[in-house]
């Protein structure tokens, strides 16, 4: 490997129990974030329930940002010795913020324009109903 990284097997990041060191392995690239804990945005707890695993579908799931994914070259420490790689290339996920501060879902589930119709049409008859358009003028 050109870059200097130590190369790990899955088993050794598995079993690695150094103390101070937080290992886990990210498409096929091993990080130690244990100096990163107490700065995660989303709690120490999330990066512990990873450790010596592979956490990749979860890092993906979350969404993170550009920054986010700059900033862990800073924590890794090596890659997975080439027999052993998924070769699987991370999700993108894009996070759509709309204009009115829904959410992605919310918008997604439409305008709730065919509510509206009904709200208005019972309206409308109620009111037709009391000025006397619908009595019989059949005397």
């Amino acid at each position: 490997m050109a870059s200097g990284k130590k190369l790990f097997t899955r088993k050794q990041v598995e079993e690695s129990k150094e103390q101070g060191t937080n290992l886990f392995i990210l498409h096929d690239k091993v990080y130690d974030v244990g100096p990163f804990l107490n700065e995660h945005p989303g709690g120490e707890e999330v990066l512990s329930e990873q450790r010596n695993k592979d956490g990749s579908e979860a890092f993906d799931d979350v969404g993170h940002s550009e920054d986010a994914k700059e900033l862990m070259q800073k924590y890794e420490i090596g890659e997975i010795v080439e027999a052993e790689r998924l070769n699987i290339k991370p999700k993108k996920v894009e996070w759509i913020a709309s204009k009115s501060g829904q959410s992605q879902k919310s918008a997604e589930e439409g305008s709730g324009l065919p509510y509206g119709l009904i709200a208005v049409a019972v309206v409308v008859l109620l009111i037709a109903y009391n000025l006397g358009l619908f009595s019989s003028s059949a005397q």
